[in-house]
């Protein structure tokens, strides 16, 4: 049974709370003004990563300042690939780089170091030892879909085409990436947890780029055997599942993976999620994170129409995607009187 005094763990587990728990993707970030003097302090992005104090202290910062009901993480979903041995930089203004690209190398010419998950787990102890009670410690992943996508190109890209291609061309190869980060991906969430994770989160950032019989192959199927082995082992923890893009494949992604709760992408109409997904099943989201930005009417719209649909059902109020480094904190301020009136 979750403990009481958590709303969000009170709604994955099924539970209706009258006050809608809430947190926001990416609500520790250069939008907060102490986030952005700790970076200017500390360094690069990956160096705060990798300093579990820093890191531990930007995971808090939004707790304080807001009150979410849960805290994230801070990290990245590339952590993974880098324990399993390729050269993680990010560049400035360019994003995350990541080098042997298995497009022209093959997964035997990286070789795995474990040590590199140590620091993040040191991250979430000390996360949760500064948490209140009533809040909740999410870790989370990369799916092996998205995590593969930067693998093979070394980047992020919109089409994700040397991916998709190479999934086409040499299904065999991209499968082995794919087991590969499955694997890892269960001892890494494993790891989380033994270390305080209470809930975990699967980011499928590029899912909607694949069309149905990839998409069950690449998606839904890496991601059931991940659900199901991290279940086995932490069979109290509650698994949410990202696959942003998702659209029409919505309902077959939380039917088939059985995650505990569905996060939606903005792209979603909420009354369709609603009516296509199992009526037990929670949802999170799914406020478009340009509503927020923009705030005003569009802001109260976009709540009103959100809290509207998911109104019998289990909801934990989110965006659609990560809040942008522009946001505003009194929009910010505005979205949270407005949920929790």
């Amino acid at each position: 049974m979750q403990n009481p005094k958590k709303p969000l763990l009170s709604v994955l587990s099924g539970g209706k709370e009258e006050r809608i728990p809430v947190w926001l993707m990416r609500q520790a970030g250069r939008y907060l003004p102490e986030y952005r003097a700790l970076r200017e302090k500390k360094g690069g992005f990956l160096e705060l990563v990798y300093d579990s104090d820093a890191a531990a202290e930007i995971t808090l910062q939004p707790i304080r300042r807001f009150g979410f009901n849960a805290a994230i993480l801070f990290s990245d979903i590339l952590i993974v690939p880098y324990a399993l041995g390729q050269d993680l930089v990010f560049e400035a203004g360019e994003g995350p780089r990541l080098s042997p690209r298995l497009v022209d190398a093959s997964l035997a010419a990286i070789r795995p170091d474990w040590d590199r998950f140590g620091p993040i787990f040191r991250t979430v102890e000390k996360v949760k030892r500064q948490l209140g009670a009533e809040t909740t410690l999410i870790g989370f992943a990369g799916s092996p879909w998205t995590v593969a996508t930067y693998m093979v190109s070394g980047r992020g890209s919109r089409a994700q085409e040397e991916a998709r291609i190479m999934a086409y061309a040499d299904p065999d190869a991209f499968q082995a990436i794919i087991d590969a980060l499955v694997d890892a991906t269960i001892d890494y969430l494993s790891g989380q947890i033994g270390a305080g994770a209470e809930a975990v989160q699967l980011f499928d950032s590029w899912s909607g780029s694949l069309a149905p019989a990839e998409f069950e192959r690449w998606v839904i199927a890496p991601t059931a055997r991940i659900v199901d082995a991290v279940r086995e082992g932490h069979p109290e923890v509650p698994i949410i599942g990202f696959p942003k893009g998702a659209g029409a494949k919505l309902a077959a992604y939380a039917g088939e993976t059985k995650v505990d709760a569905v996060g939606l992408d903005e792209t979603i109409d909420p009354e369709w999620a609603n009516s296509v997904l199992a009526a037990d099943l929670p949802v999170q989201g799914n406020l478009d994170p340009l509503a927020l930005l923009s705030g005003g009417e569009a802001l109260e719209k976009g709540v009103e129409r959100i809290l509207s649909a998911f109104r019998d059902r289990p909801h934990i109020f989110n965006l659609g995607h990560g809040i942008l480094p522009q946001t505003p904190i009194d929009h910010v301020e505005h979205l949270l009187s407005l949920v929790r009136r």
